[in-house]
């Protein structure tokens, strides 16, 4: 035998009720079934919402009367094809409503709703939709809960008579029919006879209480999801169906907000160790949930996340509670006598203080209950008035395997930490089953993303990313992401999931990710963007897994990074300005990302997709100490000195290098120098030594007056220079030697200068804008470690920012 109990949902539609009847009918030929059913779906509240509109003579109350009415004939009408059973259908269902009307205008006359008048009227819910669906499955016998589920009233509170309940099942049953229809959530007063109830969520509890009380094979609840999730799936979008949860799970589960199962459904049929089988009346082949008493095969630590919104917590603390017995007990009594739930106890270890979590529309009752427990404590200073923070939220993270794996909490709080979520309040069983913590409200989203991530629940990890710039980088940059995506998704379990695109006017933002197919067109059509607002967006955004990459070379993009970091985002930059600012500056930025466990990232700011500066970092890590760095540095100097001959003149190969894309957008950026300084003096930083670019000797070999004025000035100007660069390169050549413009430092000093080198130097034979690097350290000395490779282009650029990306991914 099956109890088979299906929710509002499974009620509310003709499509889903139509469902109910295939399942039903399709079980009971297998084995007879109590079938116990709710309220159509949003009628309990529609029934006391006319119920408040009554007591305050509202006449309103007629019109929402006659919606319920209509809504039910609608569906008998609609699901009732046999006239007999249709006109038999009608009779009851208008019985019912005539009383409850009697009842609603007596409310309206007197204007006075007592408990036992609103537990009636809640009642005509269910044994409205029990009768219809009574008729709708042929052969099916309906049963009034009311005859068999008893309540009793102690200490001012209902609860079940199990006992009387448990016999009056028994005997209810004893023959059982194919089909038994059972209306949940009524019950009625074992003394007086009165219309009780089991609560909001009872009906799960009436099919807990036959299925334990008969003994069945199992309690299957229907209703309109697949299953309890391992997260919200409205806030997690990878969130997905747990296969097979413990009773303990479940009921953790439960207590922190999933809404899948009524908490008090769970302990009667654990005690008869009675499988629960949750499925999705519009999913019927859907596998489900199994609750079930020990789970196989149980190897994830954690099963799932649940999160309560609105949380106030309220600290009681002062002096007189350390070392006192009794306190917590008066914090508790008090609370419960003034009918107070509270599911979150955090206490410090010194006893001075305890927080307790409530819900925030229960907070300034219990601020006041408490203020008055401690009255005489808070009137001689002994103790503080309560102190109370709501806007808050609880999350928990729920699983058996817990208790057997070392180093949870520390992955909690260090996910939580890295993503600048702050933890208000923690608390954790004994059992070690349930870490529950506070946070801000505002965090909820964030704090739930992280953790799914972190701990595998998620089919892939997700990494965010804001791509600013969409020019040469930035553009090819956005083309790899989108042809390795699903490579990523398939070999690595990563989704690389663009949120924001940027560029130098506009700015486009979707927390579930953008169309990299047609980026450039939203971009066109979107809203003027300032560096300010692409940094409030981002941040207002407080997405989890964040990574900003920039891939200008703006001085205002650059001031945003110190923001980004403070606030737990990492940044990757192809922009060179903000490593080579002034040495405070790149300090600051590096100790910020270091305090707050997230990355500042710059490898391509040197050399492209050269792994330089990483080889720096490994070696001084290592122990190793870098005593001297020579380096070409630039693609763009190095393409002019080997492009430049007897038929092609110096003006000609700063063309050419600005034509193929080495060159920076103004060339005389490389020309003066000032882009190999900016990388010596980020070079020079990564190897432990202080320097600011102003510290830099320059030997240039273009006059100072062509940077004066603007660009079109020197292009101008750029011929007149032909002809000394030629007769000094024949004299050059003669010599056997070349040009090549060398960054050097040496124990700190720094200098860039363009030098002849001879064949048997390693630059020599350096072609086309390639880049060579030659470290030499403690234990590279006699022979430097050397580096080198194609150190310029749109191409290998992003590949190195893609590089550094995947850096963090892997972290």
């Amino acid at each position: 035998m099956k109890v088979l109990k299906f929710g509002g949902t499974s009620v509310g539609s003709v499509s889903s009720i139509l469902n109910l009847q295939k399942i039903v009918e399709k079980e009971a030929k297998r084995q007879p079934v109590i079938v116990v059913v709710s309220a159509l779906s949003g009628i309990t509240d529609q029934l006391i919402a006319t119920s408040q509109l009554a007591l305050k003579g509202d006449e309103g109350w007629r019109l929402e009367f006659d919606t319920m009415v209509e809504r039910h004939h609608k569906m008998i009408d609609a699901i009732i094809t046999d006239p007999h059973d249709r006109e038999v259908l009608f009779k009851k269902v208008d019985s019912l409503f005539e009383q409850l009307h009697s009842i609603y205008y007596g409310v309206f006359l007197i204007h006075d709703l007592s408990h036992k008048t609103e537990d009636t009227i809640v009642s005509y819910g269910e044994r409205l939709s029990s009768n219809i669906v009574a008729t709708l499955i042929r052969g099916a016998k309906w049963f009034d809960a009311r005859e068999f589920i008893k309540t009793e009233e102690k200490q001012g509170k209902r609860s079940l008579d199990s006992e009387l309940t448990n016999k009056l099942v028994s005997d209810t049953f004893e023959d059982l029919s194919r089909i038994s229809l059972v209306p949940g959530f009524i019950a009625q007063d074992r003394e007086s006879g009165d219309i009780t109830n089991l609560g909001r969520g009872g009906s799960d509890y009436t099919a807990a209480i036959l299925a334990a009380s008969l003994s069945a094979e199992v309690l299957e609840i229907w209703t309109d999801v697949d299953g309890f999730m391992t997260a919200d799936p409205r806030v997690i979008k990878g969130a997905y169906t747990i296969n097979e949860l413990s009773y303990a799970e479940a009921m953790e589960l439960c207590n922190f907000g999933a809404k899948v199962v009524y908490p008090p459904t769970i302990y009667p049929v654990c005690v008869k160790n009675i499988p629960i089988k949750i499925k999705n009346t519009f999913n019927p082949e859907g596998q489900g949930t199994v609750i079930k008493s020990y789970v196989e095969n149980n190897q994830k630590p954690i099963k799932g996340i649940s999160s309560i919104k609105g949380t106030t917590l309220i600290t009681v603390t002062g002096l007189s509670m350390v070392g006192v017995v009794g306190v917590n007990r008066r914090i508790f009594s008090s609370l419960a006598n003034n009918g107070i739930s509270v599911f979150l106890v955090s206490q410090a270890a010194s006893e001075n203080n305890t927080s307790i979590g409530v819900k925030d529309e229960d907070a300034a009752n219990a601020v006041k209950v408490l203020n008055e427990e401690f009255r005489l404590e808070i009137e001689d200073g002994r103790m503080f008035p309560m102190y109370a923070e709501s806007g808050l939220a609880t999350v928990a993270i729920v699983g058996e395997n817990m208790k057997r794996t070392s180093g949870i909490s520390g992955k909690l709080f260090g996910a939580l930490g890295r993503s600048g979520i702050s933890i208000i309040a923690i608390a954790q069983g004994a059992s070690e089953m349930n870490i529950s913590f506070v946070v801000k409200g505002s965090d909820l989203r964030k704090s739930l993303n992280v953790l799914h991530d972190s701990f595998f629940l998620s089919e892939y990890k997700v990494l965010n990313l804001f791509i600013c710039g969409i020019g040469t980088v930035g553009g090819k940059l956005i083309e790899q992401i989108k042809s390795q995506y699903e490579e990523l998704k398939l070999n690595s379990n990563l989704k690389l999931k663009v949120v924001g695109i940027a560029s130098s006017k506009n700015a486009i933002f979707d927390r579930d990710g953008l169309n990299l197919d047609n980026y450039r067109e939203e971009l066109k059509e979107s809203e003027p963007s300032t560096p300010e607002h692409l940094r409030d967006a981002i941040l207002n955004m407080n997405i989890f897994n964040s990574v900003f990459v920039d891939c200008t070379a703006s001085r205002d993009i650059a001031a945003l990074y110190q923001s980004l970091l403070e606030n737990n985002i990492s940044v990757i930059a192809a922009n060179k300005i903000a490593a080579s600012s002034a040495y405070e500056n790149y300090y600051r930025l590096k100790q910020t990302a270091l305090l707050r466990g997230v990355k500042f990232r710059f490898e391509t700011n040197v050399g492209a997709g050269l792994p330089i500066i990483g080889t720096i970092n490994d070696l001084r890590n290592s122990g190793d100490k870098i005593l001297k760095i020579e380096a070409v540095l630039s693609g763009t100097l190095n393409f002019i000195f080997n492009e430049i001959g007897a038929d092609i003149p110096f003006s000609e190969t700063v063309r050419r290098a600005k034509e193929q894309g080495y060159s920076e957008p103004d060339p005389r950026i490389d020309l003066s120098g000032t882009d190999v300084v900016r990388k010596l003096v980020i070079l020079t930083r990564e190897a432990g030594y202080k320097v600011e670019q102003e510290d830099v000797e320059k030997h240039l070999f273009v006059p100072d007056d062509y940077f004066q004025g603007s660009v079109e000035d020197f292009w101008k100007r750029l011929p007149a220079l032909d002809a000394d660069f030629e007769q000094r390169r024949q004299k050059l050549s003669n010599e056997g030697k070349r040009w090549r413009f060398v960054a050097t430092m040496e124990y700190g000093k720094t200098n860039v200068a363009l030098r002849e080198v001879s064949a048997n130097h390693p630059f020599y034979n350096l072609e086309g804008s390639n880049n060579i690097v030659l470290l030499t350290t403690d234990r590279y000395k006699e022979y430097p470690m050397q580096i080198q490779g194609y150190g310029a282009g749109a191409s290998v650029t992003a590949a190195g920012v893609f590089a550094n990306i995947m850096s963090i991914a892997n972290i």
